[in-house]
């Protein structure tokens, strides 16, 4: 089954913004000196994500890693506004 243009289109848009905010976040928890395992999860979220941008949006891999990235990209940044709401609770 193909996918509606519209439909490839707010993916791409889904992943472009979260690509920008899991390298904002990843960028802070550097500053912040977040946990190591924080820091990975956010660089390779947004690893993945800075190399899904650069394919087409119908490739084998951009359909394959798309949504699981995506996925991936938001848990680190739900562990992110955790940590980093915790952290300024205690400061």
């Amino acid at each position: 089954m193909a996918s509606k243009p519209e439909d490839s289109t707010a993916t791409r848009m889904d992943l472009s913004h979260l690509r920008r905010e899991a390298r904002t976040a990843l960028e802070l928890a550097i500053v912040e000196l977040a946990p190591n395992d924080l820091i990975d999860r956010l660089a390779l979220a947004t690893g993945l994500l800075e190399a899904l941008a650069e394919l087409p949006a119908n490739s084998a891999p951009a359909i394959a890693l798309g949504a699981p990235t995506a996925d991936r990209a938001r848990v680190a940044l739900k562990m992110w506004r955790d940590w980093s709401t915790t952290r300024k609770r205690l400061a």
